[in-house]
């Protein structure tokens, strides 16, 4: 049965907030909840970026809820810390774990003042980084010279199972590309024929697990209040992949999106005051074949999106209490 779980956004909302938030969302029936991982928010408006690592055990400890974070290895991570992260948190929280695997984005890796690959040494170093991670997590000691190196690295906690390692992807040709060593799909909401194609592409190149997609969106019960909220708060990610995954600052994400018209918004996520909206969007997603969908409100405060979805969304889509896939 699908999952329907709640976004937590480091950009946007400072660390001990959105604890309390992701508390509230597993009290209004939110079945799950995943998380981003950056070193620097999207927008100076949004002015955030919490340590996503410190703040999962905090929110695993302070909820019930299976939680998952979509994390870059290979440049701002060495992939041998983040199997050693993972596997402390799946083994303090058996079965409550999991990650999913991108290639990163500059804003966040440009830090270390190492060169920003192109993408196709990205996508290359993203298969080398899964499968350190998996022989590590594995038990194995591992050494590897290639786009980057580890030297005899072994996990000494491990936890009684391996996390879930998806493959984040946005473009059909990364779902194909990450089947061969992911766990399950994870992508952003995007139009229905591209979406599938998608799907097809992970299955046909023998991809497993479960399927997830964030839907990004802006809800207040004033629709002109959710115009403006998109605006404010996400006018600076609405550009395709060549330009978002390589600028390197909030600034340059601002000067970027300084053109972009309120109602501009509407054709980049969901934006609206009714729930019928939301509820027919789940329901297509759950039509396509996606087994766990985490809703992300693009807005600072989070409370009332929560009541609202928790009273008005949540009941009229099927959730299955947060178990696996």
């Amino acid at each position: 049965m699908p999952i329907i779980g709640f976004h937590a956004s480091h950009e946007q909302i400072h660390p001990a907030q959105l604890l309390e938030d992701v508390k509230l969302a597993e009290q209004a029936g939110f079945a799950a909840a995943m998380c981003s991982d950056h070193f620097a928010p999207w927008s100076e408006r949004q002015g955030h970026s919490g340590y996503a690592w410190s703040w999962l055990g905090a929110a695993l400890g302070a909820t019930s809820l299976r939680f998952g974070v979509v994390t870059a290895p290979g440049q701002r991570y060495h992939p041998a810390i983040t199997a050693q992260a993972a596997a402390t948190l799946a083994g303090m929280f058996p079965g409550r774990f999991w990650m999913a695997l991108g290639s990163g984005e500059a804003v966040n890796e440009h830090i270390t003042g190492d060169r920003w690959p192109r993408k196709e040494i990205r996508d290359a170093r993203l298969v080398e980084c899964a499968n350190v991670i998996k022989a590590l997590l594995a038990g194995e000691e591992v050494s590897h010279d290639g786009l980057f190196t580890v030297d005899r690295a072994r996990i000494w906690s491990l936890p009684d199972d391996s996390p879930e390692l998806i493959g984040a992807a946005v473009s059909v040709e990364t779902a194909g590309a990450v089947a061969d060593w992911a766990d399950g799909l994870i992508t952003v909401d995007q139009p229905n024929d591209h979406l599938r194609q998608m799907i097809d592409a992970y299955r046909d190149a023998g991809g497993r697990g479960p399927l997830c997609a964030q839907v990004h969106l802006s809800w207040h019960q004033d629709e002109e209040q959710a115009v403006a909220i998109a605006h404010d708060q996400w006018r600076s990610n609405v550009f395709p992949s060549a330009l978002a995954w390589n600028l390197e600052t909030p600034e340059q994400f601002d000067a970027a999106g300084q053109n972009v018209a309120p109602e501009d918004m509407r054709s980049h996520l969901l934006v609206s005051s009714d729930p019928a909206v939301y509820i027919k969007r789940i329901s297509e997603l759950i039509d396509l074949g996606f087994d766990e969908i985490y809703l992300h409100h693009v807005g600072q405060q989070q409370p009332g999106f929560i009541d609202f979805f928790g009273e008005h969304v949540l009941p009229a889509v099927t959730t299955s209490g947060g178990e696996p896939a």
